[in-house]
């Protein structure tokens, strides 16, 4: 591995740029600190604590941030319910209108949202410029749906139309997570406020910096008091008081499965309706008729982009014996060159890890490949980055068997294991030998084994010889441990709203006569 001075040049001219427009907004951001919004104002926590959040480029202090209670939680429902009527009732096209000014917001503001996007994640900065943008598309997109989103069937019968219609469920609680929030708030926030419903948020920990970016370009944009609230805080303080509360009809949430269970329990008692989207393992396949080059391109995306730190990566390659060494071999050299190195570099393909608890869990998995018999092809130690930060090696394992802890459990970092296998069984079985079933990646040269292959895989996304390409229509979602229920263009009003029945007699039925004389 090169060195950090070789991988983030400071005669960067590009990288200068990204350090000259972050450290005017790292100012404001220290000075301000990080409040709730609350019925549409900046408010401190009702208990006055806060918490520091910190960059993983080199632990410094970003700001302090409002710590959520219960309290809190509870003055941002009741100010959610309170704004409901209001915002339901309001005409689809001034909804679309308002949503459209928070994507101009969004867009205008996409260079300031990835500059700190990646001084709080760590994430490189090729990633999170287009997931600034992507997060202006989500608002647009489901803008343009307002007007549909109440749209029903007529299913008539010999004596009545029966009609369907959706209404919004309510308010909804909405916890998102910490790798790429900006976009991951917004592609649950904006079809919840497309649909009708309010909206309380409840951003990861770890990650608060652009949450409070959102919500204050969405009270700039006009959106009324109340229908969009986000309270900072923990999981098992603000978070747990959210799932719980009787106000919250649904809770959408993007996280680790165990927290999804736990979640599902909070919320039980009042019955909460529930949208997941969990942990993965997801395996890519490569036969050997595939093209192998167009292949390779996508393994090392697929795991080493977004620092690995994303729930459809493909943190499995199932490779077919017959090609395995030479494929192994060309990848193992890529992984060797990948640039790691400070975020705003764009060169720097890999930045440091969330936070210190997130690479001590990553860093743990190389004594556990080597354990269980695995060999750390390329990687399996920490990296010394610029600034002392979070950094780890790009990783890869090979010699790997489907019944390892590397094979099976969600590392969520830059990290790879390869299992060779024999013929088209064995790579079915393979890559249904989990308890995850989010996505899968199959590349083969014989479209009819891709369909074969597509059709058995137990996850709820499938691309064939493609890397994950989102289209914003379709359904986003997983199988097993990896989720409940879709995202995406109609699936999310699925989700966000109430079906209702009406019927209406055309007055000629016969109607039965009881204690008539």
């Amino acid at each position: 591995m090169a060195d950090a001075a070789t991988l983030s040049p400071k005669s960067s001219s590009a990288f200068q740029a990204n350090l000259d427009r972050a450290a005017p907004l790292l100012k404001q951001l220290r000075a301000d600190g990080i409040g709730h919004l609350i019925n549409g104002e900046i408010v401190a926590s009702s208990s006055g604590e806060t918490f520091a959040t910190s960059s993983p480029i080199d632990n410094a202090e970003l700001a302090q941030v409002a710590r959520g209670t219960a309290a809190d939680i509870d003055r941002a429902a009741k100010a959610a319910k309170d704004a409901f009527p209001a915002w339901r009732d309001m005409a689809p096209a001034k909804r679309r209108k308002i949503l459209n000014k928070i994507a101009d917001a969004i867009e205008a503001r996409a260079d300031d949202i990835a500059v700190l996007e990646c001084i709080d994640t760590g994430q490189a900065h090729r990633f999170m410029a287009k997931a600034a943008i992507r997060a202006a598309e989500n608002f647009r997109f489901f803008a343009d749906k307002c007007a549909e989103a109440r749209d029903g069937l007529n299913t008539p019968s010999d004596e009545h139309w029966n009609v369907s219609t959706r209404v919004p469920i309510g308010p909804v609680g909405v916890i998102t997570p910490w790798n790429t929030p900006f976009m991951l708030s917004t592609w649950k926030i904006a079809p919840a406020l497309a649909a009708g419903c309010t909206v309380v948020h409840k951003p990861a920990e770890w990650s608060p910096v652009t949450a409070d970016m959102l919500t204050r370009i969405c009270k700039d944009a006009g959106l009324p008091h109340g229908v969009l609230n986000t309270v900072h805080g923990f999981g098992e303080e603000a978070g747990k008081a959210l799932t719980e509360h009787p106000a919250i009809k649904a809770i959408a949430f993007v996280g680790e499965t165990a927290t999804g269970a736990a979640i599902m329990a909070q919320g039980a008692p009042t019955l909460k309706r529930v949208h997941f989207e969990l942990g993965g393992k997801n395996p890519v396949i490569v036969f050997d008729d595939a093209d192998l080059d167009r292949a390779l391109d996508a393994v090392v995306f697929m795991i080493y982009s977004l620092n690995g730190e994303r729930c459809t990566s493909s943190s499995r390659l199932l490779v077919q014996q017959s090609i395995a060494d030479k494929f192994i071999e060309k990848l193992a050299a890529r992984v060797r060159a990948l640039k790691v190195g400070h975020p705003l570099d764009p060169a720097t393909e890999v930045g440091p890890l969330i936070h210190q608890r997130h690479l001590d869990k990553v860093c743990s998995y190389f004594d556990i490949a080597r354990k269980d018999g695995a060999t750390v092809a390329v990687g399996g130690a920490r990296y010394e980055g610029p600034g002392g930060g979070h950094y780890v090696q790009p990783t890869l394992v090979t010699g790997a068997r489907s019944d390892m802890r590397v094979a099976q459990d969600e590392v969520f970092g830059p990290f790879l294991t390869v299992i060779p296998f024999k013929d088209e069984a064995e790579a079915i079985a393979v890559a249904n030998d989990i308890r995850y079933g989010l996505t899968g990646y199959v590349w083969t040269g014989d479209m009819g084994r891709g369909l074969r292959v597509a059709d058995a895989l137990e996850a709820g996304m499938i691309w064939l010889n493609s890397e994950n390409v989102r289209h914003l229509p379709t359904p986003f979602g997983g199988m097993k441990q990896s989720g409940i229920g879709r995202d995406g263009g109609d699936y999310s009003f699925e989700f966000y709203m109430e079906t209702k029945h009406v019927s209406l007699a055309r007055g000629t039925h016969k109607i039965q006569k009881l204690g008539a004389v």
